[in-house]
Formats: structure tokens, sequence, C-alpha cells
């Protein structure tokens, strides 16, 4: 199984129609495609015929959603493996670099 993507066009955001799996090897073409669009807002990633994902796929769609990009149909356990990578990658941020917190 690989990974297909539809562009189009609709009023003001870009669709970016994604289907099959996306792997890490796939980050490298993604990215190149959103950049390619001037504002990361305007950036629709629509998962609803992704039926797997990696890890390197995971970060890369938390991180896209963070800088902007939506993400629409998305099954329930991508969302939640989403969530779960975005608050590591905040809790991260605010913990303690000594690991001594308290």
């Amino acid at each position: 199984m690989t990974l297909r993507i539809q562009k189009s066009v609709e009023t003001d955001q870009v669709v970016f129609k994604l289907i099959g799996r996306i792997q890490a090897a796939n980050v490298p073409e993604l990215l190149t495609l959103m950049k390619s669009e001037s504002l990361w807002n305007r950036v629709v990633l629509d998962l609803e015929q992704i039926k797997l994902v990696d890890r390197d796929a995971v970060l890369f769609l938390a991180l896209s959603e963070v800088v902007g990009a939506k993400l629409t149909k998305c099954s329930a356990y991508i969302r939640e493996w989403i969530t779960q990578e975005k608050n590591a990658l905040n809790r991260d941020k605010t913990e303690d670099p000594t690991g001594f917190g308290g």
C-alpha cells in the first residue's frame, strides 16, 4: 500500500487528500508540498482515506497542525495518537531540564 496525494483548491484553502498509508519515507514529499503553499493556515490535509501511519508520519501531522495546517476527517486512532504526540511535545518543552522539577 502506498500513499497517493490529490491536490485541489477550494475557495481560500488548498486541500491535499491523502489516500493509503503515510510512512517516514513520505514525510519529505509532504513537507515539500506544504512548503509550496505560501500560508500553512490555508493547507488542509484530508485524512479520510488514510488507513495506516507510522510514528514519523504522526509526528509530521502533529507538527503540521501546530504550525497552522488543518487536519480533517481523521480516524479516531490517528487523532488520539496525534494528541498524545502533541502532549509529549508540550511536556518536553515545560519539563525542568535538570530532571529535578518540583
